[in-house]
């Protein structure tokens, strides 16, 4: 048929009424039994389908929530047999020197914690993205969109990133714990909390530094292993050798057998010698190994029972190594004589120029 043969067609149909096209249709019990129909027919066909997508669901929701709780147990014993390994050594002589309980257990607090974060994180987000995949959604755009996110929020967030990546590291390799004297670099002091992102640390004068971890260049730990305790003891070139050193070992046996000095000492304070000999003086060094952190309480102590046997013994300290030491009855050289002065010259022009001028009045009563 003909388009013009169309539009004629169309022209000449009988338009609809008003009173027609104002009525409202009203269905009837045929086209309600007629939709009841279809709907079941639907149903028939797709219940099926939907059946297995919540059969499919139900069986990925379950084997998350059971793998999960799995792994946090698994993690928990792991955690529980390192903090039993902690106990069993602390119950030996050196392991009580070594292993600090307190931060073996925060240590393992938090590397349960993470853990625990990465495997929960893991596990249900595998579950979200597979529930998704059963209602037959796209998760490529999502998956695009989400690295696209991933990315602004990386460059974004990158110290962040930086800081909480170092904290994990930091802890999992044992570099530092709570109590321990560390130098950072910007800051050193005693590490009051290890955190994933901020290390806090108390300063030598009471102050807290909060260091981020990802600042953190290199570190220093003066709690790790042993510290030394070195004494320089400065005495005039005119001593005796022979009774120097063996006061120096009287006082290092008699203090490696008291309390808590035998425990601190982790070898006999030996005297290394002399480490310097000038004119007027010499110096002996002596050292030892101390428990870590107590390095500077033994040299304290060590300083104070050295000074006390030398002046039982009549041996003299040094205060350094310029240091002059004369006999009380030798009367001082430098006593009679005065420092040099421009006013010491009568003819002088400093001398001139600090006379009083004449007055006027004076000049003509002395004519």
């Amino acid at each position: 048929m003909s388009l013009p043969a169309v539009l004629l067609a169309a022209g000449s149909s009988p338009s609809p009424s008003p009173s027609e096209s104002g009525t409202a249709t009203v269905p009837t019990l045929q086209d309600a039994q007629e939709s009841a129909v279809h709907t079941a027919s639907w149903v028939e066909q797709n219940w099926s389908t939907w059946l297995a997508i919540g059969l499919k669901v139900l069986l990925v929701l379950v084997i998350a929530v059971v793998l999960r709780k799995f792994v946090l147990r698994a993690i928990t014993k792991f955690i529980d047999r390192m903090n039993r390994t902690a106990e069993s050594a602390e119950g030996t002589t050196l392991g009580g020197l070594l292993v600090n309980a307190e931060r073996r257990r925060q240590r393992s607090q938090a590397i349960g914690s993470v853990l625990r974060s990465v495997a929960s994180f893991l596990i249900l987000g595998t579950a979200a993205l597979m529930v998704l995949s059963s209602f037959q959604i796209d998760l490529a755009p999502l998956l695009a969109s989400a690295g696209v996110a991933g990315v602004a929020i990386g460059f974004g967030a990158r110290n962040l990133v930086t800081d909480f990546l170092s904290g994990v590291f930091m802890i999992l390799e044992d570099q530092y714990g709570v109590g321990d004297s560390i130098d950072s670099g910007i800051a050193s002091g005693e590490v009051v909390e290890v955190g994933l992102r901020v290390t806090k640390l108390r300063g030598a004068s009471g102050e807290i530094w909060y260091v981020r971890n990802g600042e953190i260049k290199r570190i220093g730990n003066l709690s790790q292993g042993w510290a030394t305790a070195g004494v320089d003891v400065t005495v005039r070139s005119g001593e005796d050798l022979d009774r120097v050193r063996a006061t120096l070992d009287e006082v290092a046996e008699k203090m490696a057998k008291e309390e808590p000095w035998n425990e601190i000492l982790w070898s006999p304070i030996e005297v290394l010698g002399l480490d310097s000999v000038l004119i007027d003086s010499m110096v002996v060094r002596v050292s030892a190994k101390t428990m870590p952190g107590k390095a500077l309480t033994v040299e304290r102590e060590l300083r104070w029972r050295i000074k006390r046997a030398f002046d039982a013994a009549h041996i003299r300290i040094v205060g350094g190594e310029t240091a002059v030491l004369l006999d009380e009855d030798t009367p001082d050289p430098t006593a009679a004589v005065a420092a040099p002065s421009a006013f010491s010259n009568t003819d002088s022009p400093q001398v001139a120029a600090t006379a009083p001028i004449a007055s006027p009045r004076s000049a003509t009563a002395g004519k």
